[in-house]
């Protein structure tokens, strides 16, 4: 079985985990229980060694469609062909509530039209395809358990025969018009019997329907482009954890940023950096309580911070803070892109934009949320005296370069943003702290900015002081107030930006054959930076130019309104997927760009 496209896929979950589901009705990729936990299908990644759970008729599908129920993450993957028509419904349950059952994963699979023979295989493996396992038929389903060191165990129930087969469970069915079929994969807990039962199926659908109907009717958002901004929030909604409050970057690992390259990792961790846009879109969409869920989570973060005031730049989903880098030689890799790593040797890295990006979530939530405590402000007082000791170290930035530390622009402006917050919050709430002292080190870096940074004879601010590359990432300075939209300094440096770095309506972040970030070959566009870009038209006042290039990159998504964290040259998705970077952007931009449309009287 080839490897699929990342963007044939569609992504399902219950708050703890999600599963890859692609067009031809293959699981190929998902983490279990945990979204950090090892995986128990990575086809995805080996397409012999990783283990799957398919199902799809028989026939040679003249046609593929695929889609979510509208303002729901259940998905519905359908087969055409002049044999008739069958259909997969995808879903993790989730009640009322939001809690999962016992992470299940439910497949019903229906004939619609003719009569059509599908073949099911589910063949988990274990600990990222390095365990064995033991299969064995009991009076309740199939029982997969691993030889592995978490011994977790899968049970599958259905009521179609199942036979056993290389540590596989295969069967083959044939269903007539309007006949269905369940299969229901659950963790199985030693000496309980299934959560499964005959109606069970029929119950959890309609409880996990109404679940997601209810919480995309609490968004606030009735601009433009609605259905795609809601489809980014579901999406986010998806990646973050109910236990903990987080959102992981994106729920997989080891998706190429080039195919067949190395910049493979893991991203099924929690940033600061995405601290303050994850605020951000939850803020501006209205929903209050995941967004007071995360600033707990950051709460934790910062009352367990180094002993000098600073933190680690991503942590593990439960705050965890050891996220050692491995790799996994056995797998292949997607289409041979290897080495496949869990971990991330990033973890330890110096990136000083991380507290600017820390900061200003905590400075919109005080603002659009709850008043933070007292000891959250001791604790961010400490943080800043670090920033306003350490801000002018080099460090590994935003992109996490591993060929050396440079005096990066993006982290100078986020360690600006750290101070002007902390300095604007102490004034809001007249919070005790040293004003002055933090005054005169704003005025310091943000002078150091224009002198070391701005590039004369290229009219514009370049990507650190020892070069005269651009940078995407300088795109955030007027989205954070750092300059205004329209100076000459910055519209000069936008230009340059356009010239060098954006291709049609999409954006590089830096072009690789200028910067040396450490590692071989290429990458494709970066999605957050295009939205990004969008965003700063909008902003330079060229609101017809923003709309025409922000629906254009729209066009890149995937069928179901998915983005990966690239795009390739041939508009192919690369990278871990989905990439909540790249919606929380996608909503930023639409959000800004909505309000400067609909003040200045624009039609749609």
């Amino acid at each position: 079985m080839p490897y699929q496209p990342i963007e044939n896929y569609g992504v399902i979950g219950d708050l703890h985990t999600v599963a890859l589901v692609g067009m031809n009705g293959s699981i190929d990729f998902m983490s279990f229980p945990h979204f950090d936990s090892p995986t128990v299908f990575a086809a995805l990644l080996d397409e012999k060694k990783g283990g799957r759970f398919q199902i799809a008729p028989i026939f040679a599908a003249s046609s593929h469609k695929q889609l979510y129920l509208p303002d729901t993450n259940v998905l519905l993957t359908r087969f055409l062909s002049d044999e008739g028509v069958a259909e997969v419904s995808d879903f993790m349950p989730l009640d009322e509530d939001g809690h999962g059952h016992a992470h299940n994963l439910v497949r019903r699979v229906k004939t619609v039209r003719g009569e059509i023979t599908f073949r099911m295989i589910c063949e988990p493996r274990f600990d990222y395809g390095r365990a064995t396992h033991k299969v064995t038929e009991t009076f309740d389903g199939v029982l997969f358990v691993s030889d592995g060191p978490d011994k977790t165990a899968l049970r599958l129930c259905t009521e179609i025969p199942v036979r056993i087969e290389n540590g596989a469970a295969i069967a083959e069915f044939t269903l007539r018009s309007n006949e269905s079929a369940s299969f229901v994969l659950e963790q199985a807990i030693p000496g309980e019997p299934s959560l499964s039962s005959p109606s069970y199926v029929s119950r959890s659908f309609k409880e996990t329907v109404n679940f997601w109907h209810r919480w995309v009717a609490r968004s606030t958002y009735r601009g433009r482009w609605r259905e795609v901004v809601n489809r980014s929030a579901l999406t986010l909604k998806l990646l973050t954890s109910r236990m903990h409050g987080s959102v992981v970057a994106a729920p997989t690992f080891g998706l190429p940023e080039e195919v067949g390259g190395e910049r493979n990792w893991d991203y099924r961790y929690t940033w600061i950096r995405d601290a303050s846009f994850t605020l951000y879109g939850l803020i501006r969409l209205g929903y209050t309580q995941e967004a007071g869920d995360f600033m707990k989570w950051i709460e934790a973060r910062c009352g367990e911070m180094n002993d000098d005031g600073s933190l680690q730049i991503m942590y593990g989903i439960d705050g965890r803070h050891h996220l050692t880098e491995e790799h996994l030689p056995h797998l292949e890799g997607y289409l041979k892109s290897s080495p496949v790593r869990i971990g991330n040797g990033a973890y330890d890295q110096l990136q000083l934009d991380i507290y600017g990006e820390l900061m200003d979530s905590v400075y919109l939530y005080d603002k659009y949320g709850d008043p933070i405590s007292y000891d959250l402000w001791e604790n961010l007082t400490r943080l800043i005296e670090w920033v306003c000791a350490n801000w002018q170290r080099k460090d590994e930035g935003i992109w996490e370069v591993r060929g050396g530390q440079h005096a990066f622009l993006y982290s100078r402006v986020m360690c600006w943003v750290a101070i002007d917050r902390a300095f604007r919050l102490a004034h809001k709430r007249s919070l005790p702290a040293p004003l002055e002292r933090w005054h005169k080190v704003r005025n310091d870096i943000y002078k150091e900015v224009f002198t070391k940074f701005w590039h004369e004879p290229r009219r514009a601010f370049v990507q650190h002081a020892d070069t005269t590359a651009m940078d995407a990432s300088a795109l955030i300075m007027p989205l954070v107030k750092f300059i205004g939209p329209k100076d000459p300094r910055w519209i000069s440096t936008l230009k340059a930006i356009h010239e060098d770095l954006v291709d049609d309506s999409l954006v590089y972040r830096y072009r690789t054959e200028e910067v040396s970030d450490g590692l071989a070959g290429g990458e494709g566009t970066f999605c957050i930076c295009t939205f990004w870009f969008v965003e700063c038209v909008a902003r330079s006042g060229d609101l017809q130019g923003a709309r025409f290039l922000f629906e254009k990159a729209l066009g890149y998504a995937n069928h179901l309104g998915l983005f990966a964290e690239e795009l390739g040259p041939h508009g192919e998705h690369l990278g871990n997927f989905p990439q909540a970077f790249t919606h929380l952007a996608l909503i930023s931009a639409a959000y800004d760009l909505d309000r400067r449309l609909s003040t200045a009287g624009q039609r749609d």
